[in-house]
């Protein structure tokens, strides 16, 4: 049986997300007039008020996405596009960082080759968190879109979204924040944060992959990705994916409520799986040594004197599953962006916990890593290519 401890990937649905996408996916169009349609979109948009109340925001700011990339990319390209078309003759400006998931990183690079935008990437300290201060200080006169994200995807490093919203609150300059990995743990409110667009992925807190949600304050200039119909909120077109969407409110909703309980529960269990894997010889921890500048849910190494695709098969064999990279690329071993910035060396390993995480997960996890890593230093396993997982 494997041991998962890869819930910063993906972590397993939540019984009642999976029962809700079962009550909603055999159902009718909820664009249709009839009966059967009508009760369709009553899930959508009760799903829609359950998000918004989690979030701290209107219900018409939430539109429905496929997932965390698609609702990063509306952001980042749709204000940049919008811009574009309200300020004729010059090309808008962007800012964001270098430890960004390369859904913000990506469609921001691609703006600007295109020439559609100038960028400024603003550099990490070496504990992965982004300065405010540097932050701002790279805004300029013709920025229209700052994007910086709630909690690192790989080593769990907090930004203060917050300050740097409240700083430009009386600037004609919208703050963007990929709170993907932060919501379970920490409270997202998009009111108190000041932020005028939001990503989240249901697949993260335990609802199902395929769906995600997009916050954009009302009256945002956003160019739709997808044109067509116009179904949520003129925003995005398709057809509304009843059964996800109404997964996905469940899932928020329950995260919210039982925030309370399951941080202290996972912090503990963070704190002894760090105590127990620091005290081998030669693991480093990577990230803000302050544990309030961190998530409770990442723990993040750098291990001397092993190999990375010898560690990964090793830790395959054993039934652990962890990670030591991105689960968002094609599966071809690559150097993590976010540690190349910081300067991390060493095998790089990620252990995360979610909503099921127990202590046996921690035992186990100990034990494997107690025994892996010195027969690993030993040579005792042959490096092997394997997949990558994030």
């Amino acid at each position: 049986m494997t041991t998962y401890l890869d819930h910063a990937a993906t972590t397993p649905p939540r019984p009642a997300a999976r029962a809700a996408l079962q009550r909603w996916l055999d159902v009718a169009n909820p664009s249709s007039t009839h009966l059967p349609g009508q009760a369709a979109r009553v899930a959508v948009e009760q799903a829609r008020d359950q998000v918004a109340s989690a979030l701290g925001c209107s219900p018409h700011e939430v539109v429905f996405t496929a997932g965390a990339t698609e609702a990063d990319n509306l952001a980042v390209k749709g204000i940049v596009w919008a811009a574009n078309q309200h300020r004729p003759g010059g090309r808008p400006h962007l800012v964001t960082t270098a430890v960004e998931h390369p859904a913000v990183l990506d469609p921001a690079r691609w703006l600007a080759e295109r020439g559609e935008a100038t960028l400024s990437i603003v550099p990490a300290g070496a504990d992965g968190r982004v300065d405010p201060e540097a932050v701002l200080a790279a805004v300029r006169a013709d920025t229209v879109l700052v994007s910086v994200m709630a909690a690192n995807n790989e080593l769990g490093a907090v930004n203060d979204v917050p300050a740097i919203a409240a700083a430009l609150a009386e600037r004609e300059v919208a703050v963007h924040t990929d709170a993907v990995q932060a919501v379970l743990t920490r409270e997202v409110d998009v009111g108190d944060w000041g932020v005028d667009a939001l990503a989240l992925s249901a697949h993260k807190l335990g609802g199902p992959a395929g769906v995600g949600v997009a916050v954009l304050r009302r009256g945002l200039p956003v160019v739709p990705l997808l044109h067509g119909g116009g179904q949520d909120r003129g925003v995005r077109s398709g057809t509304l994916a009843a059964g996800l969407d109404a997964a996905c409110g469940v899932a928020l909703e329950q995260t919210v409520a039982e925030r309370s309980v399951l941080t202290p529960r996972l912090r503990d269990l963070s704190d002894r799986l760090a105590a127990g894997l620091l005290a081998l010889d030669g693991v480093q921890r990577n990230g803000p040594a302050d544990p309030t500048a961190r998530l409770v849910t990442h723990l993040h190494v750098s291990i001397d004197g092993v190999d990375a695709d010898a560690l990964a098969v090793a830790l395959d064999r054993a039934g652990l599953a962890a990670s030591s990279g991105s689960a968002c690329g094609s599966g071809a071993a690559a150097s993590s962006h976010v540690l190349a910035s910081i300067g991390a060396r060493g095998t790089p390993l990620r252990l995360s916990l979610g909503w099921p995480s127990m202590d046996q997960d921690v035992d186990r996890a100990l034990q494997v890593l107690g025994e892996v890593i010195p027969r690993l230093r030993r040579g005792v396993v042959r490096p092997a290519t394997v997949r990558v997982e994030h």
